[in-house]
């Protein structure tokens, strides 16, 4: 072991170090292949290493050698096609000379040059090479239909560089039509020209304008000149109808690997038949001989009647047929007449598509799942597993292409048959073009068909992707594997029996495939061009037997390159060709069947392996769908009306806002896929276009999209998690409930955003996007706004809609809970309640104010105590205005309940609490305002207490007062109680005039009662609040009840066993056990901040009690000064309990008539609670039971049982109103003593000693 020392400084750098790797997470893959910037290997060399396989025939090489220079034409060609396509009108932006006699004439035309000859000088190298690449073409075709050469043979590959030319001819043409921007450009440089010349005399240059005039007014003018110099050609229906049979049987057969090859062939199959068609009717007459079957060019173009020509643009290949001079229509019966509807059934066509990629992808995560569980060194040299990686490849690839033709076949049908106001309703009739085309032109169904049909194509391209080196590593193995088997084992039979039979001709040409394509590690075998005399009896053996030999196998084989399988192809194509292949002879018939039928399987499984060298390549050729963005021709149609159109017309946006609106979100997963359709178009935009102005209209476009997709699925998120949320506060017995009356509360479907939400990492245009931070941030606002909403709903409306605010409050903090669990950057529930409540600098939050502003402004004034129920109820008439308050603002369902069906839901429940104010409402107040805010409402609630007794209750009761009588004796019970009645009405008739006794008066006594018994109950609620937490926190904190037991010995057996059980959670002693010395110090401070509450101890209303007394001690006019007996008063009217007893002796009386009112509708319970508290709190309460007036008059005729009317007055009905009264002082009078027994003053008694009385003639006597 090293004996190296690390410093624990060193040791804790490198740990830090760890924080900076990249570690691949586990979040699941919803999204395309990303797109790296690589430098790869191209193993196609396009045949530049063809004099290295000297080997070869001469004709081959020089073949090839064609076929390279038309190689090269082709990559030319499709440069101008994009130069083409992507050209825009320049000519609309250049300024005009106005007139001649403009001065600045000459220098504006420059300018136009300036500006315009880049472009028109790509004009003339257009029109220079389709003359160039025209008269190739015709001089190949000339030496091909040669008298001496028709009957030779042409090579597959040969053929098929031919039609890719043909369909370059047609590209070209066709964007060369379309273009109407190209022409605009080009005759306002040739005006600018021209004015120029006049004055230069340029003749030359004029003529050339002239010349590429004409060549882009002509309209199909390179098709017609190809046509007119091909009919010159004797012979070409010949090599034209190769062509055709070549592109028929790979069509028919499926043997392309990409759309584009697919499209390919079927054009070039119509064009080809419009050029044999062109020079004569020889099409029939090739019908007749069996060289081309119309019947089969039917069916094939019926099964394909339109195809993308370039980008959007798409044509229809039978319209070159129909365009024929020779054109039969009898002879084409089903494409004659056009079909309604596209070939591709999408909808249909999609669940054939899901069985074939559950079985695909099946195969592919066994085989993924293999490579990783296996040694890959072992595995990978299996020639089994090689076989089947390579198959597996292959099927994926074919795969691909044909879901990927199917999308795109099905977009053009749709670009080239658009919708009309009549077919689709939601289509206006003054749509553009473009949207009806493809806004309005998909119903739902075709929408999620392609959704997931780009997101199967997408998910096997990544999945592919990712196992490619592997993959690719199988093909080459394989390949070599194959390839070295076919031409040392498959070639020894026919070479050997060449030879045998001095074939030279045949044993030449199987030789030259051997020394291309032989890997001979020992040598061992011999040159069977030697005579067979020559050979050794061994060496014959040898060979007799050479097909069973075993091929050894290199560690690393080198993969054939292109050009040895182009030869080693040809050479075996033509061994088996039925034209002339080797001199004059038809060399197939000098093999026997059995090396045929080898022959052809060989050429069978080899066609596809220059393509699977490059399988990156070849599948994104096959995933190929950026058609879905372009959209030049479109552009081109509106004449300069429209720079780009908008994204709710561009099918990548309409397919991702389709997955987002869809009710069910079946299709989440595959939103990612159709964004990545965008990297496809920029990816072509940059490589294949390679322009730049294309790339950044895609990135507009994207920068644009993806706000919006990020919107969007934000509030989807937040809209669905809040339905969650709102669900699971809602009492399941209501639901049960409401279905039982038919009245449905629909729950919210199930959403499968969790995998979307893992996406940290999202790759487009060469961004890697953290979505889930994205959406944290929307959704923070989404909460943050629908908490604001919340307290914005609860100030537009009365104090009693406070639960319902504490439920959204609760349903947000429970949304919350279930989104943090998916994004992780969203900030505490508590400090975005703070930031929307305004209390992060604020001292006292919205909610507070606006508790406290309906206190102050409606509930005490406005509403009155109902001691039965404990609630306070507001009263049908009012003597306080509530100011208006402000209106909420209208709300989406989401930022309440999340749904429409919620909201009523939750506003039924929480209309029962919304016509009182109870022990609910004041339990959500404590809730909401925990102490700080309770305190500041209590201190504004003694202000408002202070104020209502010194100012408004101290002016009644001092008029009240001085309307009193000076003494006012109770009557003795020898009047009876009609008496009484009519004593009091007498002595007390100027207090009962007081025209505010019955108003005012007890309405400011009422507001103190509403103060006094808000705060009682504030107390209780918040009491019972800390008690159930102190319960909930119980086992925690050390606090276990008292068990149950039979005696004090079974109890504290008991009781020992549970502290043992809950000893585990106890936090304070874990962590001191566990934890750091500032973690139990905090852990100390928080289970004391648990433990002390206010209910321990403590008692808020006792304090309110203490605070109302000082404030009544202060003025002596409610205790009437000191007592002239020294004792206390009895007869005089100078306290507060007589003047009560007078106000109390008229609130008494019955109605006289129905529209009078009694107090206790018009102020409840409040008024006896504001009134008798201040008598309590006088110490007074005693005496008015003695001495009230009522009460006495109740006894009186409890006694004698009277019953009359004085004064109006029934005596018995007044005699039942006073015993309620009473009733209810007595509730409030036992009470209030429980909350000031605990008080110094209250609990000591306080004894005063008094002289004996005197007899009155003692005190006479005295003075005398």
């Amino acid at each position: 072991m090293s004996s190296e020392t690390v410093t624990l400084r060193d040791a804790v750098l490198n740990v830090e170090l760890l924080n900076e790797v990249l570690l691949p997470d586990d979040q699941p893959c919803i999204e395309a292949a990303s797109r790296p910037l690589l430098c790869k290997a191209d193993f196609d060399t396009n045949f530049i290493d063809r004099g290295a396989f000297i080997t070869g025939q001469s004709k081959y090489m020089e073949e090839a050698t064609r076929h390279a220079n038309f190689q090269n034409m082709l990559l030319e060609g499709l440069d101008h096609a994009g130069n083409l396509y992507t050209w825009r009108c320049c000519s609309r932006a250049v300024p005009m000379a106005k007139s001649n006699d403009q001065p600045n004439r000459a220098e504006i035309n420059m300018t136009v040059i300036d500006v315009l000859k880049p472009e028109v000088d790509k004009l003339f190298a257009l029109m220079a090479f389709t003359t160039e690449a025209t008269a190739r073409f015709c001089e190949e075709v000339r030496r091909l239909c040669h008298v001496e050469k028709r009957k030779d043979f042409v090579s597959e590959a040969y053929l098929l560089i031919l039609a890719r030319l043909l369909n370059m001819f047609v590209v070209l043409d066709e964007l060369k039509n379309m273009k109407a921007s190209i022409k605009n450009d080009f005759s306002t440089y040739r005006r600018a020209a021209q004015a120029l010349q006049v004055n230069s005399g340029g003749a030359h240059v004029l003529a050339d304008l002239h010349t590429l005039s004409l060549f882009l007014a002509q309209q199909n003018n390179i098709k017609d000149q190809l046509k007119q110099e091909i009919s010159l050609i004797d012979g070409h229906e010949e090599l034209f109808s190769d062509v055709i049979n070549i592109c028929a049987f790979m069509y028919e057969n499926r043997l392309y690997l990409s759309p584009s090859e697919k499209h390919l062939f079927v054009k070039v199959m119509a064009f080809c038949v419009s050029i044999i068609d062109s020079s004569g009717p020889f099409l029939v007459k090739l019908d007749q001989k069996k060289r081309v079957s119309i019947a089969r060019l039917d069916r094939i173009f019926k099964s394909l009647e339109i195809v993308p020509l370039y980008g959007d643009m798409q044509i229809r290949p039978f319209a070159f047929i129909q365009r024929s001079p020779h054109y039969e229509a009898s002879k084409w019966q089903l494409c004659h007449h056009e079909s309604d509807s596209c070939h591709v059934k999408i909808v249909d066509r999609l669940r054939s598509i899901r069985a074939e990629h559950e079985s695909y992808v099946v195969q592919l995560a066994k085989v993924s799942n293999e490579l990783n569980l296996t040694d890959r060194v072992t595995s990978a040299h299996h020639d089994a597993q090689q076989i089947h990686l390579t198959s597996l490849a292959l099927s994926g690839v074919q795969l691909l292409c044909s879901w990927t033709a199917d999308v795109v076949e099905t977009i053009s049908w749709k670009l080239l048959h658009p919708t009309d106001s009549r077919a689709t309703r939601e289509c206006p009739e003054d749509a553009e073009e473009y949207a009806r085309a493809t806004k309005y032109n998909y119903s739902p169904e075709e929408k999620s068909a392609l959704v997931e049909m780009v997101s199967m194509i997408k998910a096997v391209q990544a999945f592919i992707t990712r196992i490619e080196p592997t993959l690719s590593h199988a093909i080459r193995r394989n390949v070599y594997a194959e390839l070295q088997d076919f031409v040392q084992n498959g070639l020894s039979d026919p070479i050997l029996k060449a030879t045998k039979g001095k074939k030279d001709i045949l044993q030449s040409i199987l030789q030259s495939v051997r020394d291309c394509c032989v890997d001979s590690l020992s040598g061992s075998h011999a040159d069977p061009r030697s005579s067979s005399e020559k050979m050794s009896k061994k060496t014959k053996k040898e060979f007799a037997s050479s097909s069973d030999l075993r091929i050894p196998r290199r560690a690393v084989p080198p993969a054939p390159g292109t050009t040895q399988l182009y030869v080693a192809r040809t050479q075996i194509e033509a061994l088996v060709s039925e034209k002339i292949s080797g001199g004059k002879k038809v060399l197939k018939k000098e093999l026997d069947q059995k090396a045929v039928d080898r022959f052809k399987i060989f050429l069978l499984k080899s066609f596809h392996w220059p393509s699977l060298f490059n399988l990156l390549d070849t599948m994104n050729e096959a995933c190929e769908l950026s058609q879905l963005w372009f959209r030049e021709f479109y552009l081109e149609m509106t004449m300069g009306k429209r720079i780009q159109f908008p994204i709710d017309m561009s099918m990548p946006w309409i397919l991702t806002e389709h997955v987002l609106s869809m009710s069910d979100g079946s299709l989440l997963d595959s939103i990612l896929y159709q964004l990545d359709l965008y990297n496809d178009a920029a990816q072509f935009a940059l490589t294949k276009f390679r322009k730049q102005f294309l790339y950044d209209e895609v990135e507009a476009e994207v920068n644009l999209c993806f706000d919006q997709f990020v919107y969007k699925l934000s509030e989807s998120v937040f809209t669905h998690y809040k339905q969650i949320a709102s669900c699971m506060l809602l009492d399941k017995r209501f639901k049960s409930e409401c279905q039982q009356v038919g009245v449905m509360i629909r729950t919210p479907p199930s959403f499968r955003f969790e995998t979307l939400l893992a996406q940290r990492h999202v790759q487009l245009l060469g961004r890697s996007v953290d979505l889930n931070r994205l959406v944290s941030q929307r959704v923070n606002q989404s909460l943050l706004k629908a908490l604001d909403i919340a307290i914005w709903k609860f100030e537009s409306e009365q104090l009693s809609s406070i639960i319902e605010l504490d439920y959204l409050l609760e349903a947000n903090r429970l949304a919350h809970k279930l989104l943090s669990e998916q994004l992780h950057s969203l900030s505490p529930f508590e400090d975005l309640f703070l930031e929307a409540n305004h209390n992060v600098s604020q001292p006292h939050g919205r909610v507070t104010l606006h508790v406290f502003w309906e206190l102050n402004y409606d509930f005490i004034p406005n509403f009155a105590y109902n001691s039965s129920t404990h609630r306070f109820i507001r009263p049908r008439h009012v003597f306080r205005h509530t100011p208006p308050r402000e209106k909420a603002p209208p709300t989406a369902f989401s930022y309440l309940w999340g749904s429409k069906s919620l909201n009523i839901a939750y506003a039924n429940i929480f209309h029962v609490y919304s016509g009182f104010i109870g022990m609910p409402h004041l339990k959500a107040i404590a809730r909401l305002l925990q102490y700080r805010g309770i305190a500041v409402i209590l201190e504004e609630l003694l202000k408002m207490a202070e104020s209502v007794i010194n100012d408004k209750i101290r002016r009644h009761y001092h008029e009240v007062l001085s309307l009193m009588p000076k003494v006012c004796k109770l009557p003795r019970s020898d009047y009876g109680s009609n008496g009484a009645l009519q004593y009091y009405l007498h002595h007390l008739e100027q207090v009962g005039k007081y025209k505010d006794l019955k108003t005012e008066m007890c309405h400011e006594w009422r507001e103190l009662g509403n103060i006094l018994v808000l705060c009682m109950q504030l107390e209780i609620a918040l009491a019972q609040e800390e008690t159930f937490d102190l319960l909930l926190a119980a086992a925690f904190t050390n606090h276990i009840p008292q068990p149950p037991a039979k005696n004090l010995a079974e109890q504290e057996k008991a009781l020992a066993k549970l502290e043992e059980k809950y000893s585990r959670i106890q936090l304070t002693k874990v962590v001191e056990k566990y934890g750091t010395p500032k973690q139990a110090e905090l852990a100390r401070d928080a289970e004391l901040m648990t433990k002390e509450r206010l209910c321990c101890g403590l008692n808020i209303f006792e304090m309110v009690l203490v605070r109302i007394k000082d404030i009544l001690k202060k003025d002596p006019i409610w205790s009437g000064g000191y007592p002239a007996n020294g004792v206390m008063w009895i007869d005089e009217c100078v306290e507060l309990h007589r003047v009560w007893s007078a106000v109390q002796f008229f609130i008494a009386q019955p109605p006289l008539n129905d529209t009078e009112k009694l107090a206790e509708a018009l102020f409840g319970d409040s008024l006896h609670w504001g009134v008798l508290t201040m008598i309590v709190l006088l110490g007074q309460h005693r005496r008015y039971e003695v001495l009230d007036f009522s009460y006495y008059l109740h006894r009186m005729q409890k006694t004698d049982g009277k019953d009359e009317v004085v004064g109006g007055i029934r005596l018995s009905a007044m005699a039942d109103r006073i015993r309620r009264l009473q009733l209810i002082n007595t509730q409030i009078l036992t009470i209030l003593p429980n909350y000031l027994s605990s008080t110094d003053e209250f609990s000591e008694e306080r004894v005063r000693e008094y002289a004996p009385p005197v007899h009155p003639n003692a005190q006479f006597a005295a003075h005398d």
